[in-house]
């Protein structure tokens, strides 16, 4: 018959679990303390490095989405706040900040006609002309990351994909599948028809008009009745028109 263990080594066991407890803990402290300690080094190389190319990253669009791109590895983020280091240094928080005021401008003059639902490349292209003046280039990067700063006042500020596109929505409306199928198909001429969406779509005529009955209430869709061939055109300004457009919008 098998003895069992005794006082003796119940407590040797023990304390043997102790021990290994403790060199587990000193040896996650050891990680713990040299992570810290190498990723203090990194930011500070990265404050260096700012320092350095200081004039490059406020006016170079390319240099300042790598640079956000650094940032991102080591957990900095220069627009956490308009203050501090990174503002103080960079004015990124008030670059952003006034990217984000013109953004919200843009957007609002240009709903009458899209609906709430612009064109990336539009909006970047509208907000490039409204800064003519301005020392700084901007990039899509730049709007991304000015709107992704609107979302915290939650003010509906949202990007979306639709097929090869980025549409930057400005309203509470929710778009399911059938829109934005019926938005992807509509990006090879501006508009569809019900007969288009029921061909390349393989629906029913209810499914489409539906669909496109809802994007029409939303002001999403504008109808076009006017073609020899008799057939309804549902045009899409988010995907179909022209910089110009919402440039004629704006002065509006």
């Amino acid at each position: 018959m098998r003895r069992r263990p005794g006082i003796g080594g119940l407590q040797t066991a023990a304390a043997a679990r102790d021990q290994y407890r403790l060199l587990g803990e000193n040896v996650a402290k050891i990680r713990t303390d040299l992570m810290k300690e190498q990723l203090a080094t990194f930011r500070s190389q990265l404050e260096d490095f700012a320092r350095k190319h200081k004039n490059d990253i406020k006016k170079n669009p390319a240099f300042r989405s790598q640079f956000h791109e650094m940032c991102a590895k080591i957990g900095v983020d220069p627009l956490a706040s308009n203050k501090g280091f990174w503002a103080e240094l960079l004015g990124i928080g008030d670059f952003y900040y006034e990217l984000g005021v013109q953004i919200v401008d843009i957007c609002l003059a240009t709903r009458s006609h899209n609906g709430g639902l612009i064109n990336l490349q539009e909006l970047c292209t509208l907000l490039c002309q409204r800064r003519k003046t301005a020392r700084e280039a901007i990039s899509e990067d730049d709007c991304l990351r000015a709107i992704s700063k609107l979302k915290v006042l939650g003010s509906g500020f949202e990007v979306i994909s639709v097929g090869k596109k980025k549409l930057v929505r400005s309203v509470p409306t929710e778009l399911n599948k059938d829109h934005n199928e019926i938005l992807e198909l509509a990006q090879a001429h501006g508009y569809v028809t019900v007969n288009e969406v029921d061909r390349r779509l393989s629906w029913s005529s209810g499914r489409a008009i539906d669909a496109l009955d809802t994007l029409l209430e939303e002001g999403l869709a504008m109808i076009d009745d006017g073609h020899r061939d008799g057939k309804r055109r549902y045009w899409f300004p988010c995907v179909s028109f022209s910089a110009s457009v919402g440039s004629e919008a704006l002065k509006t």
